[in-house]
């Protein structure tokens, strides 16, 4: 075999994102000051949040301290991840109006802090007071409660922690916008998310973000690129965020995940890999129980134990897969950059505040909830891998989403800036600085805690939808019926409930007209 070149450590990138995970929450013992790395975590810090006086339980405690979590499922419910949150958990800025409201109860000015306002990152016990009374239709106790100000150690999530200390780890990587899932996401692959704030709608997505992607500048370029996805989620959330731009490719280059797991052995992995993990039943994604998120109406029963688990396991096979490439030729470790990131916090908890940021477009009219887009959301886990970095290493200067879009600009020579966000946004190619690269047989061995078979059950799983994926089935039967598909006769009936049970088999049936090698069908999208 040729001897490597750290030259060609940056030809192929694998990206796979993960959900609603703040570092603090899953990174924050990383290191401690004993360790020898200047790494900002949790250890040895006085960490507390202030419970409100409207508290109905524990207020004379005055604070809840950070504690490390006591199960793999917390927070459960889940913390609240929309704008209106994020502002309340980043400022403890909370509008009588909006006080016990979740979902579209939520109403303007949206909690926003005044102009100018420095996040104090002391709003996570107030918000997830307000959002599980909202959830639950009751206020929490103190314990219910307390668990929001919690975080996991090395030990509880061995494979995330154990990749993270043998290779580099951002300590300071934001997410682009301080709301959830969609928006964030589609920083990672344009830049902006043209104006969206929220991701309700879901219906909105095939039609409002018309931004170019990272996907057609490749192609563009003449390279290649597949997203890979997590069987049996049988679509795309990527693929629904850019519908605009890339429907006509979802019939080609949306993939089941066992494919690149059979690219990575054979060396015929694209230019660019995106590996999305199930996000909506039976979820192995890290993201916190979602099935009373949301509405106080909706009708999920509670996610598996535990996404935590599952998205351990999920994280082990892609780490293996990856280590495992070793052919000589075509894509192999040595010329293959392996990132692992989450598209936003989701209200869990992090000490560190975001700061200002150029709006996407500076001349476009402001954003869903009035938002200018002019500062960022909070930090997110950030690891990458590859046999040129430096085992321990940490990277203490801000980086965000589109610090990926710059660095492949920047590497692969794909051209101008998409927004002003990834034409300010930092690099990262510098971190590959090793002369020689680590023997893949010596790095980590890492080893996930077992799942539960709630989640490994096919049927099991297919009871519980998480509120994420019910969003998601409303958007896919509404364009269905655009494209006048064939729906089950009951969704013709206004009264219709869209149960767990229904809507599962819903989304897989209509999903396959949008995706047909998630689904396995012949089915191509209008």
């Amino acid at each position: 075999m040729a001897t490597p070149d750290k030259c060609h450590a940056l030809d192929h990138v694998v990206v796979v994102l993960f959900e609603n995970r703040s570092l603090d929450n899953v990174l924050g013992h990383l290191y401690g000051p004993g360790d020898g790395r200047n790494f900002d975590g949790v250890i040895g810090k006085e960490l507390v949040n202030p419970i409100p006086e409207w508290a109905e339980h524990g207020a004379e405690r005055k604070v809840v301290p950070y504690t490390v979590a006591t199960d793999m499922d917390s927070p459960n419910p889940d913390s609240g991840e929309e704008y209106f949150h994020t502002n309340t958990q980043l400022y403890n800025s909370i509008d009588d109006h909006n006080r016990f409201k979740i979902g579209d109860a939520a109403k303007a000015p949206w909690n926003a802090p005044p102009p100018g306002a420095t996040p104090t990152m002391d709003g996570f016990v107030t918000d997830y007071i307000s959002t599980f009374t909202g959830e639950i239709g009751r206020q929490p106790t103190y314990d219910e409660y307390a668990h929001i100000m919690t975080g996991y150690t090395p030990e509880q999530l061995p494979v995330l922690n154990g990749i993270a200390r043998d290779f580099g780890v951002f300590d300071h990587w934001f997410c682009e916008v301080p709301s959830q899932t969609f928006m964030n996401r589609s920083f990672w692959t344009a830049a902006t998310s043209s104006g969206a704030v929220v991701n309700t709608p879901v219906k909105k997505w095939f039609r409002v973000n018309d931004a170019e992607t990272i996907f057609e500048r490749l192609e563009a370029h003449g390279k290649t690129w597949k997203v890979y996805v997590i069987e049996p989620m049988p679509v795309s959330f990527t693929g629904v965020i850019h519908f605009p731009r890339l429907k006509d490719r979802l019939a080609t280059h949306f993939v089941p995940f066992a494919e690149f797991e059979k690219d990575a052995a054979a060396g015929t992995l694209p230019d660019f890999s995106l590996i999305e993990p199930n996000m909506m039943a039976g979820h192995g994604d890290y993201h916190p129980a979602m099935g009373r998120s949301f509405s106080d109406t909706v009708d999920i029963e509670l996610d598996s134990p535990s996404s935590m688990l599952s998205g351990e396991a999920f994280l082990e096979r892609i780490f293996d897969a990856y280590r495992s490439a070793t052919v000589e030729s075509g894509t192999n470790v040595w010329n293959t950059a392996l990132f692992i990131g989450w598209d936003e916090p989701g209200g869990t908890y992090d000490h560190v505040a975001p700061g200002p940021a150029p709006p996407p477009d500076p001349t476009a009219p402001v954003g869903e909830c009035g938002f200018a887009f002019d500062r960022s959301g909070y930090r997110v886990p950030a690891i990458i891998v590859s046999p040129w970095v430096e085992s321990g290493s940490v990277y203490n200067e801000e980086y965000s989403h589109t610090s990926l879009i710059a660095t492949l600009r920047k590497n692969w020579g794909l051209g101008e800036a998409f927004t002003q966000r990834d034409a300010s946004a930092r690099t990262f190619d510098h971190v590959f600085s090793l002369d020689s690269p680590r023997d893949p047989k010596t790095w980590v061995t890492v080893r996930a805690q077992p799942v539960p078979e709630w989640t490994l059950d096919p049927e099991v799983v297919g009871k519980g939808l998480s509120a994420l994926g019910k969003g998601m089935g409303h958007g896919l039967i509404a364009k269905a019926r655009e494209m006048e598909v064939k729906l089950p006769a009951e969704l013709n009936d206004p009264g219709t409930a869209l149960t767990p049970k229904l809507i599962v088999g819903v989304i897989r049936d209509v999903a396959a007209h949008f995706f047909p090698l998630l689904a396995g069908d012949a089915a191509s999208p209008d």
